[in-house]
């Protein structure tokens, strides 16, 4: 007899195809479905990355946070067998609650029992305009579909406090600016072999996915690159209550770089407003977190999204940055930079999220090796 029984949430007629919601459509086993947020102060002192996701067709649920603060990068992460009630979305120390969906949501982390001065949290993050879509992701290396992804973004204020190592650190929203991604489909879980694909990896991958809260406005910016600079994802777009969303045209990033790195400092991101009048999106690097360290984000080498560690499964711990060597691997991963905005006048808050390997013909990047001078 089988044990498969609907769901809670079948009760509701919200059904995309002919199956429980305890199931996705596909049965590829790196389907997920999962967020991520931004929480980081005006002065570059703090940035908290919080998220969670699910993956049902390996049974996982997984959760994580890290809160950079100047050198020292706290994290916690958590790993668990998935249940039916997939409106619980909590794992070990960390929970997401949503209080009013795409107006408000509240992020917990309960400390350590055995340490109070371990990292915790309890913070309100607030919508300040609509959620936006970003553009069909599709990835394929040779004839393998690697990535399809639907997301959406978002900006508002926080308020709360973050505590650590004996610090209260409150979060205020004149002061405190929070962005978020909701993502779900299918993107590459560690643990399954490549095959013939792996002889189809790419020479070069460059990435830029720039979500800005101004006061009256929110502009998301993503650009993704071959090796040659040909673009496979674009999105240029500013967000404002009761106006039609505006397109900026095709984004084209300068990014000085650190010497000897490819850690950007500051950029100048071109835009074109309606009218066809150029803008420039300044961008001011105030600090940064790699996703690759603690995050759980490849080519992490310590724990990584989806995979299985058993149940109720936590891990916490402090890493150093003040050593780049320390972390060879974080500079071949997306790295998160909390950043200040300037606009048309305007100064904005938001993430300078950016990934640079390999080749990339309009950056001077010959090879994996290759840094700015």
């Amino acid at each position: 007899m089988s044990q498969d029984r609907p769901i809670a949430l079948d009760e509701y007629p919200i059904h995309q195809v002919p199956l429980s919601l305890k199931h996705v459509a596909t049965g590829d086993r790196n389907a997920y479905d999962r967020c991520i947020f931004h929480v980081f102060d005006h002065h570059g002192r703090a940035l908290l990355i919080a998220g969670l996701g699910v993956y049902p067709n390996t049974g996982v649920i997984d959760a994580y946070a890290t809160l950079r603060l100047g050198d020292r990068l706290h994290a916690v992460r958590a790993s668990d067998a998935l249940t039916d009630d997939r409106m619980n979305l909590s794992v070990g120390p960390l929970r997401i609650t949503v209080d009013e969906p795409l107006r408000r949501l509240t992020l917990h982390c309960a400390p350590d029992p055995a340490d109070p001065a371990s990292l915790s949290y309890e913070i309100t993050w607030q919508a300040d305009f609509p959620a936006v879509w970003e553009p069909h992701h599709v990835q394929r290396r040779g004839d393998r579909l690697t990535l399809e992804g639907r997301r959406f973004v978002q900006a508002g204020r926080c308020t709360g406090a973050i505590r650590v190592a004996g610090e209260e650190i409150p979060v205020t929203a004149g002061e405190w600016t929070g962005t978020r991604d909701r993502s779900w489909g299918v993107r590459p879980i560690p643990g399954e072999s490549d095959g013939r694909a792996e002889e189809m990896r790419p020479e070069g991958f460059h990435w830029l996915w720039v979500p800005v809260r101004f006061d009256d406005r929110f502009l998301m910016v993503i650009a993704q690159e071959d090796a040659d600079g040909y673009r496979t994802l674009n999105e240029a777009v500013l967000v404002r209550d009761g106006h039609p969303d505006a397109q900026l045209g095709w984004p084209q990033a300068d990014i000085s770089y650190r010497s000897g790195t490819r850690h950007p400092e500051r950029a100048v991101v071109h835009l074109t407003d309606t009218a066809r009048k150029p803008l420039e999106l300044g961008v001011e690097v105030l600090t940064s977190s790699p996703l690759a360290v603690g995050a759980g984000y490849p080519p992490a080498d310590d724990w990584q999204h989806g995979t299985w560690q058993g149940r109720a499964w936590t891990d916490r711990r402090v890493y150093d940055l003040s050593d780049p060597a320390a972390h060879p691997m974080a500079a071949y991963g997306v790295i998160d930079h909390a950043a200040r905005f300037t606009l048309d006048g305007h100064t904005g808050y938001g993430i300078f999220e950016h990934g640079s390997f390999g080749r990339h013909d309009p950056s001077g990047f010959a090879d994996f090796t290759s840094v700015a001078p």
